[in-house]
């Protein structure tokens, strides 16, 4: 199931995933306060276990002042998962929010749309990023698709994603072929990083473009809704059918 929320703003602030991320979660606990509980915090504490969605920002048309992205137009939210409960109360929280303010930033709401799913009827099967894709060694290494333990690597956090959806992993081995794969860098404010290193900002090599999974049909299906990688929950990994 997908969601699209188009927003209305004139600036966001350059590491913008993270105020997306607080949306999502005050929509959650707007809508389910126990479900936002469940999914969000374990035994009073936060909850680290990976969640079954992934999402996207579309800005149509931005210029960048420093830390500030000067907006142009609309802005888009995509969100993707295969989870029925998850998409009714993330619809219904935001149907309660009219305003978001992320440190002094303002964006207003426009309009909520559900966004048909595309099929997917084969075993091998193109798709393009909507947010680039990360994926990472044992030692938190970004490692690229031209890397031979690429494969390996996006297998395992596939597996590890499916598992945590359905209680089982990859019926089969994906198959993973770049057709045209470029790096973006993405700077993101992430409390706990900073806490940890002292640094303001995390650097994240990501890639985005098309590419083929090759695999058993249900699996990619359901990798299709709950997206690619690592930080699928923080604005990366969503995907579309070509």
């Amino acid at each position: 199931m997908r969601l699209r929320c188009t927003f209305e703003c004139d600036k966001l602030p350059i590491a913008y995933r993270m105020m997306f991320v607080s949306f999502i979660k005050e929509a959650l606990k707007k809508s389910s306060e126990e479900y936002f509980n469940n999914l969000y915090n374990y035994k009073n504490k936060s909850n680290k276990k990976t969640k079954n969605f992934c999402f996207a920002v579309y800005l149509n048309d931005f210029r960048r002042e420093n830390d500030i992205l000067n907006i142009n137009g609309n802005v888009e939210l995509n969100i993707s998962s295969p989870d029925e409960e998850f998409i009714v109360n993330l619809y219904n929280g935001m149907l309660k929010i009219k305003e978001v303010e992320y440190k002094k930033i303002k964006i207003l709401k426009k309009k909520i749309l559900l966004v048909k799913e595309k099929a997917i009827n084969e075993d091998k099967v193109a798709f393009k990023t909507l947010s680039p894709i990360y994926i990472k060694n044992k030692n938190n290494d970004s490692v690229s698709p031209q890397d031979d333990s690429y494969e390996e690597y996006l297998n395992y956090i596939v597996n590890l994603a499916l598992k945590n959806y359905r209680g089982y992993g990859l019926s089969r081995r994906i198959k993973f072929s770049p057709l045209k794969m470029n790096k973006v860098v993405v700077k993101e404010k992430i409390k706990a990083f900073t806490e940890q290193t002292g640094k303001e900002y995390m650097y994240i090599n990501a890639y985005k473009g098309t590419f083929i999974l090759e695999g058993h049909k249900k699996d990619l299906e359901d990798i299709y809704r709950l997206g690619v990688g690592f930080r699928r929950n923080q604005g990366f990994g969503m995907v579309e059918v070509i």
